[in-house]
């Protein structure tokens, strides 16, 4: 992903600077930081989904089991022949 880049300014406790430094290294941190709240926001996002579409499904629940009910005479159909 190549966008834009912006500086910020941000506040971070020093156990976790130090850890970030170990892993990434002093060059990296700022690629690191970038992926890993790019993979953050990813998966807030399937979650957000995820609640959305649930909603939507219990929402039409009765909508698709009446439906489902209209058609059960046509799916039995032809059952006594077994």
């Amino acid at each position: 992903m190549h966008t834009e880049t912006v500086r910020i300014n941000v506040t971070l406790p020093r156990d976790l600077i130090e850890t970030l430094n170990e892993i990434a290294g002093s060059r990296a941190r700022s690629r690191l930081i970038s992926e890993s709240l790019q993979a953050y926001i990813r998966e807030m996002r399937k979650v957000e989904l995820g609640k959305k579409l649930e909603e939507g499904y219990r929402a039409s629940a009765k909508e698709a089991t009446d439906l489902a009910c209209e058609f059960d005479a046509a799916d039995l159909e032809g059952w006594d022949e077994y």
